[in-house]
């Protein structure tokens, strides 16, 4: 097993995983885009999977009724080192990547292309409390049993992809524009058959009634978690550059989990440190605390 210090190293001043390499992370820019491209963006353990898995519902669901081209869900674009590249650039199918890269990070040719982007954001105090708990589970990451001092490192952007808010403003820019849609974890747990219709029309994907329903009910935190604990593993197939046990990425997926963890001191320490990026951030306004 790696020692704890092998397993995080900084670049450009943010955390990632030994998992990414500093050699593809200085690459990013030589990355040659496909113009039907779909970019699925998140800061960790904010609904990538959910995203990733009524992705491929969906596209499922329109296949097998129109008889459409095939897509595929590939691990991440920072997943691994420079062959990957090589990897997606022979993917003979359209391409929904997944990443946990900021905006400036991302690819240029993405945006010169105008790909399709979704972003999902779910509440930071949430995410910090999940993000502990996959610390403490996923050997790929440092062992830190104390979640004061965990949350002492989320608050000072020490984990991996570095500040919560900092990642939610450098979308903000691209917010409005046409090729980006942003999504809200706490709202898709609340309707997600709007949000997946939502999603259908971005994309352009004609789906019925009947699909809706049918996507929301596979797409569903429950059944996520039921089929990740009966999937065998394999570390080649993953949409998470941490880890390709889903075992180790569902664990509640609620609205409001904070509250168990948080004390009131902490809450208010978070409040006060966050409070006016997130004043001036329309994006982290938006953001919903409880269910």
């Amino acid at each position: 097993m790696p020692e704890q210090t092998e397993l995080i190293h900084t670049f450009n001043g943010i955390p990632f995983s030994t998992r990414v390499s500093k050699e593809l992370l200085q690459s990013l820019d030589t990355f040659e885009a496909r113009e039907d491209d779909v970019l699925l963006v998140s800061y960790p353990k904010s609904g990538t999977h959910w995203l990733t898995e009524i992705m491929k519902n969906l596209y499922h669901s329109h296949s097998e009724a129109n008889g459409v081209s095939k897509v595929t869900l590939t691990s991440p674009l920072e997943f691994g080192d420079l062959s990957r590249f090589d990897e997606l650039r022979n993917l003979p199918n359209k391409r929904l990547i997944p990443t946990h890269l900021n905006y400036e990070m991302i690819p240029v040719q993405f945006k010169t292309k105008k790909c399709k982007m979704i972003y999902v954001i779910r509440n930071p105090k949430d995410t910090a409390v999940s993000l502990y708990h996959y610390y403490k589970q996923n050997p790929n990451l440092p062992k830190i049993e104390k979640w004061s001092t965990f949350l002492e490192m989320f608050l000072k952007g020490e984990v991996v992809c570095g500040s919560w808010i900092d990642h939610v403003l450098s979308w903000e820019k691209s917010k409005n524009d046409e090729n980006v849609l942003v999504l809200y974890y706490e709202s898709l747990k609340e309707d997600l058959p709007k949000h997946v219709k939502e999603i259908s029309t971005f994309l352009g994907i004609n789906v019925t009634e009947d699909q809706v329903k049918d996507i929301s009910k596979k797409s569903s935190f429950s059944e996520m978690k039921e089929k990740a604990e009966k999937e065998k593993v394999n570390p080649n197939h993953t949409v998470c550059v941490l880890t390709s046990n889903k075992k180790l990425i569902f664990r509640k997926g609620t609205v409001g989990d904070w509250k168990n963890h948080f004390t009131s001191k902490q809450n208010a320490k978070f409040d006060e440190l966050f409070k006016e990026k997130i004043n001036s951030s329309e994006l982290a306004r938006r953001v919903v605390y409880e269910s």
